[in-house]
């Protein structure tokens, strides 16, 4: 099932509208979708190495959009949509602990969680609820995401061929360390904070 979704993604880079289901992905995971935009970079990178940093871009600004709506969410309507999503994500009893973090270290929660495999949109709504200063929200944000996409686009960008000959001989073993880190970002939120 997995080789299925990865091969359509493969032929979904080559379509016109391969970018904007990139942007709508990285825009939704930042304020309330659970699929992070890895699962599209890194096939249609790896399918598009020359446009590798395109991508990131187009990741980048659409996750820092994003997630100034899950800013909003947190900062105007954390008692009925805002807790909801947390909950939903099974955060309830971290955010509170999350959010008094803030009063002390929030450009480095900001900066650390916007590069881990920790759910965006948890540091999102919890920096609005917050009441984070928005400036410093998407300048940090900004620097976060970018490093994030970009590293993984450059190395794409120069080591595309290899790396994706290597995926689709090892298919099961990297779909499962991927699948490693995911997990393991939703327990670390839950045990850490």
């Amino acid at each position: 099932m997995f080789r299925r979704l990865y091969d359509w993604v493969i032929n979904l880079s080559r379509s016109p509208h391969a970018i904007w289901a990139l942007a709508a992905v990285s825009f939704a995971e930042s304020s309330f979708f659970p699929v992070p935009p890895d699962v599209l970079l890194l096939p249609m990178a790896l399918a598009r190495p020359d446009r590798a940093l395109l991508y990131a871009g187009v990741c980048t600004v659409s996750s820092v959009v994003g997630g100034l709506l899950g800013y909003a969410i947190g900062y105007l309507l954390y008692d009925s949509i805002g807790q909801w999503l947390i909950s939903a994500y099974g955060y309830g009893d971290s955010v509170e602990a999350f959010r008094q973090a803030y009063a002390q270290y929030g450009e480095w929660i900001i900066l650390i969680k916007g590069v881990t495999p920790i759910p965006y949109k948890l540091v999102t709504i919890t920096s609005g609820f917050a009441g984070y200063d928005l400036m410093w929200f998407t300048i940090l944000s900004l620097i976060t995401r970018g490093a994030r996409f970009y590293i993984l686009a450059g190395l794409l960008h120069r080591f595309g061929n290899p790396i994706r000959q290597f995926v689709e001989e090892h298919f099961g073993v990297v779909l499962g360390v991927l699948a490693f880190f995911v997990v393991a970002g939703f327990v670390a939120v839950k045990y850490v904070f």
